[in-house]
């Protein structure tokens, strides 16, 4: 009998940076967040096949506050591991990522199940990113992360830049911080940009696993191996174990960042980033995502994809244990007083959620306090979830009462600050109550926020309006409805390529994925509410 098959990507839309460990017969996934708050996606499974979101570990002030940075900063590349009984999750916090000088802060946290109590965070350095924890042998654990050089190094090779190389320092548990000399020891190769390190321990060597060529179409996985933790540690004989790089027609894009698991029976599998770029386009709106290899070790002792490939396959061979699936997301979203939020929605940077949402001060609807505008850094009242194919509808029903043309609510697809498409109820002095559509299509740094509707869609003031949105690839249209009537287009055929993380300033710039949701604003500081009694989703296709 064959075996169950897994279809990548395992975890659709924005679930970058994948780092996978297992507990018993229980497989865990930890992504990247960046300035989306909770902080840290974990996806739980039993079989390799089937997924379901089971926590974001990073939930409250103590543990992360994003305020104040820049769009694609926030939470890096996470590391999860299980040892000694319990759950240790490391993570970058990036307060600020342009220019030569990164602010970045690495921390611990740790529980006794994945679903927590997750502790408040143990500082560990501020050298550089991507940190990740190696639990040895002998019961010493070290921690690896990017050793950032702002200085510019001499160039080694072309293209060499300030990846200086993996850091490695000792962790000591009773001491809750790291201890003894840091050492450089894996400088990378001509893919240069070295960076998302793990380590691991088979048959006596030492394995790195690090990514590299950035994280987009050039992205690699590169393997070396030595016999002492501090190297020096010899190439894998393919360089890497995946990339697609080369290889345009490859469904499966940007392969890298990846972690190894091993099953109960002794099988590898291999997690890994990807990207998938619409036909036709280079442009990713499902931003990066996860997926997963079966691994072979070779009578040489080096991992490779099952058929010796290195390009990422769109169907691989699951393990043999009895499938394991869980209820999908709704389709209509409920607000229930008391209940918290869908957990398939998030907000934006700021701890204190109570400042942008309440289910509680009406029930069975979700108000959200009109903050600042669009494109805050600080306080931007826009709770959203994860777009998940290159087709879908969303709808909403919002009841908002809009005095002033700063006061706004609404149905938003959301890439960031300077990328979305906006259908606002607001109000126009000539108009009254009315609809007008919002976009920003410019650049990071400061794109430009245009009206698309010269006179705005005059509605019934104080009376619930029905919004909609249909994507289809690359176009995006809004439509509304007052009350129960039929629905009507608003404004043109928008552009929803542009929500990608290719949009702005190219493929290295951006490292999220398209959300679609809920916002309120009030640029006059009145905290205008907006009440929401409901939101659609419906995914049209891959």
């Amino acid at each position: 009998m064959s075996r169950p098959v897994i279809t990548n990507p395992i975890l659709k839309g924005f679930n970058p940076d994948p780092s996978i460990c297992r507990a018993g017969d229980d497989y865990y996934i930890a992504t990247s967040t960046f300035e989306w708050f909770p902080g840290v996606q974990i996806h739980h499974s039993r079989d390799l096949v089937h997924w379901d979101l089971v926590c974001r570990p990073l939930s409250r002030a103590s543990q992360l506050d994003m305020r104040g940075e820049m769009d694609s900063c926030g939470v890096w590349a996470p590391c999860l591991t299980y040892a000694d009984g319990m759950f240790w999750l490391i993570f970058s916090d990036m307060k600020r990522r342009d220019g030569s000088v990164k602010d970045v802060h690495n921390y611990l946290v740790t529980a006794p199940s994945i679903e927590g109590p997750w502790s408040d965070p143990i500082y560990l350095n501020s050298s550089g990113f991507d940190p990740s924890l190696f639990h040895d042998d002998d019961g010493r654990k070290w921690l690896l992360n990017v050793w950032w050089d702002y200085r510019g190094r001499p160039p080694r090779f072309p293209g060499d830049n300030s990846f200086a190389g993996i850091a490695c320092q000792e962790y000591d548990v009773a001491e809750r911080k790291l201890k003894g000399p840091i050492t450089n020891i894996f400088k990378g190769t001509e893919a240069g940009l070295t960076e998302g390190p793990h380590l691991y321990r088979r048959d006596g060597w030492y394995y790195i696993m690090v990514a590299e060529g950035g994280t987009g179409y050039n992205h690699v996985a590169t393997v070396g191996r030595s016999r002492a933790l501090d190297g020096p540690y010899e190439l894998h004989p393919d360089i890497y174990v995946v990339t697609a790089r080369g290889n345009p027609s490859a469904p499966l894009q940007r392969a890298g960042h990846a972690d190894f698991v091993d099953t109960p029976t002794g099988e590898t599998y291999l997690v890994h980033l990807t990207g998938r770029p619409i036909p036709g386009l280079r442009r990713c709106t499902l931003g990066r995502e996860t997926a997963i290899q079966k691994i072979e070790w070779g009578a040489d002792g080096w991992p490779r994809i099952a058929g010796g490939k290195l390009t990422p396959r769109l169907e691989v061979e699951a393990p043999d244990v009895p499938a394991h699936p869980f209820a999908p997301s709704p389709e209509e979203y409920r607000f229930s007083a008391g209940a918290g939020l869908p957990k398939d929605f998030q907000w934006l940077r700021t701890p204190f959620g109570e400042r942008l949402f309440s289910l509680d001060a009406r029930p069975g609807f979700l108000r959200l306090h009109g903050r600042e505008a669009m494109g805050s850094w600080y306080e931007q009242a826009l709770i959203a979830r994860r777009q998940t194919s290159f087709s879908y509808d969303a709808e909403t029903e919002v009841h908002a009462d809009p005095k002033l043309h700063m006061q706004m609510a609404g149905l938003a697809a959301y890439y960031n600050r300077f990328a979305y498409h906006y259908l606002a109820l607001t109000f126009d002095q000539e108009v009254g109550t009315c609809l007008q559509v919002i976009s920003c299509t410019g650049t990071q740094g400061g794109g430009q926020t245009t009206i698309g509707l010269a006179k705005p869609v005059p509605v019934p003031g104080g009376v619930p309006v029905r919004l909609k949105v249909e994507v289809r690839t690359t176009t995006l249209i809004f439509f509304y409805a007052v009350g129960s009537g039929d629905w009507t287009q608003v404004g043109g055929v928008l552009d929803a390529s542009l929500l990608s993380d290719e949009c702005g300033a190219g493929e290295h710039s951006n490292f999220t994925g398209a959300f679609v949701g809920m916002s309120a604003n009030d640029l006059s500081g009145q905290a205008m509410p907006a009440d929401f009694s409901y939101f659609r989703y419906r995914d049209l296709g891959a």
